[in-house]
């Protein structure tokens, strides 16, 4: 097992997702072919604090931070790879730990997914799976997103965007105003979140209070939208850099009134929600979702991955983007690897695909004026890696 591509996959984090990231981690490191890749774990805490050797998800998954030794990765291309913290003090001398080549942020949530993370690895000159900053923070916050699909002309349910110092300040003039705008039942959520953390389905003016105060523990910029009649789950995975491509659509029938983070990751057995791949739908209709979904990854210039849901109506046949989660739910039975498995590209392969990207766009990004590869860990690790794995 030699010149094995050495991938730091990182996983947990700071997000109300830390436990989905774990779990989506496992599976991934699980997959990957280990004749391939030399997988170096590496665990944020709940906390922030990083974590390397020993046995980081262990670490996390038990609450016991101390069996792992902290970590830092540097933004500093001229000092490559993971450092261990002597004694657990930032400033004593840091010794290196290994040589990261790529890194496979497995990170949901604020602080992992929304281009935090992606600007120290920029910073870093690491190549790594998934998309930029920008993409990834336009497709965390929802409202944002909303703004570039509309300026697209892509098709979105209509919102208001409330802040929570406004509803702090007058909760009753922010309900006066989304009364006056949508008929119940509405839908709040944070603007900056996933897994369907913190959503609310409204259905008068009681829940919509209830609603609007969860939303505004997990973020200052709140959502509220009219709920869709009849609203139907769709989900396309996409694939690609300049190229990108779509799997066939799926449908999510949620085991509760609506897809809440309980209907994803509680409900269970009989139970649970049901994934309906390749949706029931028309072939003109898989083929609009399909297209759809490549227009939406297209205007964040996203990269790598994304998983683009929808929804549509069953009332009137309408059909809404709803979000894209730039590095989606990655378990053996998550949608984003299960529409690619029946699209053709099983789930080892899949994570082959996604570590290939990662290096095509960071060679790519070497052409790119200004960017100087002449030290560091570009120049010395990466550039004999210009085949597909």
């Amino acid at each position: 097992m030699t010149n094995r591509l050495r991938v730091a996959v990182i996983f947990g984090g700071q997000s109300g997702e830390h436990e989905v990231s774990l779990a989506s981690a496992r599976s991934v490191m699980e997959a990957m072919d280990e004749e391939k890749y030399e997988i170096i774990p590496v665990g944020i805490t709940k906390d922030g604090r990083w974590l390397a050797s020993g046995d980081p998800m262990d670490a996390l998954a038990s609450h016991v931070p101390e069996v792992s030794q902290p970590a830092a990765l540097l933004g500093d291309p001229s000092r490559p790879g993971l450092f261990l913290l002597e004694d657990g003090q930032a400033g004593t001398r840091a010794a290196p730990f290994t040589d990261v080549e790529v890194v496979f942020p497995v990170l949901h949530g604020p602080l992992g997914e929304d281009g935090t993370v992606q600007g120290l690895l920029e910073l870093a000159d690491l190549p790594y799976v998934g998309a930029g900053v920008m993409a990834s923070a336009v497709a965390m916050d929802k409202v944002v997103f909303k703004d570039v699909m509309r300026a697209h002309e892509l098709p979105i349910v209509d919102h208001v965007m409330v802040k929570r110092r406004a509803w702090d300040t007058d909760p009753q003039d922010v309900i006066t105003q989304i009364e006056g705008r949508f008929p119940y039942p509405v839908f709040t959520k944070p603007a900056n979140l996933g897994s369907s953390v913190g959503i609310t389905r409204c259905p008068d003016r009681t829940g919509l209070t209830v609603g609007l105060s969860e939303a505004g523990r997990h973020d200052r910029k709140l959502l509220v939208e009219p709920a869709v009649a009849q609203a139907r789950e769709i989900e396309v995975s996409v694939l690609g850099n300049d190229e990108p491509r779509a799997s066939l659509p799926g449908e999510i029938i949620p085991s509760r009134e609506f897809y809440s983070y309980e209907a994803k990751y509680v409900d269970t057995g009989d139970a649970a929600s049901s994934l309906h791949i390749p949706a029931p739908l028309s072939d003109k209709l898989t083929q609009r979702v399909r297209e759809l979904a490549l227009r939406v990854y297209k205007a964040v210039d996203c990269a790598g991955m994304a998983r683009v849901d929808f929804l549509l109506s069953g009332e009137t046949g309408v059909l809404y983007v709803n979000e894209m989660n730039t590095i989606p739910g990655f378990t053996d039975i998550s949608m984003y690897p299960k529409l690619w498995e029946a699209s053709g590209i099983p789930y080892p392969k899949l994570i082959d695909r996604l570590i290939e990207l990662a290096l095509e766009r960071w060679r790519d990004s070497g052409r790119t004026n200004g960017r100087r590869r002449e030290g560091g860990q570009g120049a010395n690790s990466h550039q004999h890696r210009g085949g597909t794995l």
